[in-house]
C-alpha cells in the first residue's frame, strides 16, 4: 500500500491486532460516520450494516476498538458514554446542559496534551481533556422564546 492510499477497515483492524469481523467492521463505520454516538444509536448503525447483533457483542465490540485506539470513549458528567471515530489528536468536546448534544471543539494551543498540569505528580502527561458546558443553538433559541 502506497502512503497516498487509505487503508480499508479490515485492514485497520488487523493492524491494531484484531480479528475482522462484518460486526466489527460495521461498528467501526458507525462511529466514524456518526456524531457522538451512545451505544443504542451505535447498536441501530450495526444492526442496519449487518442485520441482528446483540447489544452484548456492541459493548465487547466497542471495548476492543476502543482498547485499540481504533475509536474513543468519552463520557460527559451526567450522560451515557459517547464514542467517536475522531481519535490521535487532543481536541476537546463542548455539550449542551439541556439536550446533552456534544461537539468537537479543536485544542486552542494545538500541540499535545495542549495544557500545562499545574502539578504532575510524577505522571508523564500526554492528553489533556476539557468539557465545556453550556446551552446549543437550539436550546438557547427555544429559551428565548
Amino acid at each position: 500500500m502506497t502512503a497516498s492510499q487509505t487503508p480499508t477497515t479490515a485492514e485497520e483492524l488487523r493492524g491494531a491486532g484484531l480479528r475482522v469481523t462484518a460486526a466489527r467492521a460495521a461498528l467501526l463505520e458507525t462511529v466514524r460516520l456518526g456524531a457522538h454516538l451512545d451505544v443504542d444509536s451505535v447498536a441501530v448503525g450495526v444492526r442496519e450494516r449487518v442485520g441482528h447483533i446483540s447489544l452484548q457483542a456492541v459493548y465487547e465490540a466497542l471495548h476492543a476498538l476502543t482498547a485499540a485506539g481504533l475509536i474513543r470513549r468519552i463520557e460527559p458528567a451526567g450522560s451515557p458514554a459517547r464514542f467517536e471515530g475522531r481519535v490521535g489528536d487532543n481536541h476537546h468536546h463542548v455539550v449542551c446542559r439541556t439536550c446533552g448534544v456534544v461537539a468537537d471543539v479543536d485544542c486552542a494551543t494545538g500541540e499535545v496534551p495542549c495544557l500545562t498540569a499545574s502539578e504532575s505528580h510524577g505522571f508523564a502527561i500526554d492528553e489533556a481533556e476539557v468539557v465545556y458546558w453550556g446551552l446549543c443553538p437550539d436550546c438557547q433559541a427555544t429559551r428565548s422564546s
